[in-house]
């Protein structure tokens, strides 16, 4: 099949996806409120007591927020195609003359423009509550950009996960396991310094301490090279990972 036959391909399934919004509006719930309420209860519960006013905390925060709600967006996705499997959506996409990776990457796309919604709603959230991008704005959209690039990796992780597990249920349940620790064992929410030694060693090496350092280094100005560096290091590892394993696991599902 041409790629160019696969690019239309790609591009109906986009657009049935999004017909499927528009038509649940709903299902926009999450990228939409999920940025509003993490920001409120993140910023009034542990500002105080981290930064020692609400205000510097948002400061603080708001970079590594970034990664935490494109890391929740991410999780959805697999959730979606598992439930597409159930209601035998995909079976009927099985019935079509279209290349079967499409699919799944037309899936993707889609969750990466919710993610990038709920990154909008993140930002407009932090510059109400006074985050100052120190640095200028063209670096805060570099933060955002980069955070994306992170959040698209993983959405194949998550799309992975919901080829291989058998229901929603267990998609959602082994995700959070996953990412609970990742969230917070790293210097998303607080700085690592009085963190115990083993619990510093992991943040050092969880790659959302590498998105959050790059985030917080590109809005207040400083070197942010390292971090962004690394932060692109593994997005482009777990892409390549998992990606492809997504893929094969969707041919093989779909026969």
């Amino acid at each position: 099949m041409s790629a160019t036959a696969s690019f239309h391909h790609v591009g109906a399934l986009v657009r049935r996806n999004l017909l499927l919004i528009r038509a649940n509006p709903d299902s926009l719930f999450d990228v939409l409120l999920m940025p509003v309420i993490y920001t409120v209860l993140f910023v009034y519960v542990f500002g105080g007591a981290v930064s020692g006013s609400q205000h510097d905390y948002v400061q603080y925060v708001m970079p590594g927020l970034l990664g935490l709600v494109a890391v929740n967006v991410a999780m959805t996705a697999g959730v979606g195609v598992n439930s597409d499997f159930g209601t035998g959506v995909m079976d009927r996409f099985r019935t079509l003359p279209i290349a079967r990776s499409s699919v799944l990457v037309a899936k993707v796309l889609v969750e990466a423009a919710r993610m990038a919604a709920a990154m909008a709603v993140l930002l407009l959230m932090g510059l109400l509550l006074g985050l100052d991008a120190k640095a200028g704005v063209l670096r805060l959209l570099g933060s955002i950009g980069l955070t994306m690039v992170f959040g698209i990796s993983l959405l194949w992780v998550s799309v992975l996960l919901g080829l291989v597990l058998k229901s929603p249920q267990a998609v959602q349940g082994l995700g959070m396991i996953v990412v609970l620790p990742l969230q917070f064992g790293s210097s998303v929410f607080a700085p690592t310094g009085t963190m115990p030694g083993w619990l510093r060693a992991f943040t050092k090496v969880n790659p959302l301490s590498s998105l959050a350092d790059a985030c917080r280094a590109l809005t207040d100005g400083g070197s942010a090279a390292g971090p962004v560096v690394v932060t692109l290091a593994w997005a482009l590892g777990i892409a390549l990972l998992t990606g492809p394993l997504a893929v094969a696991k969707f041919h093989r599902a779909a026969r």
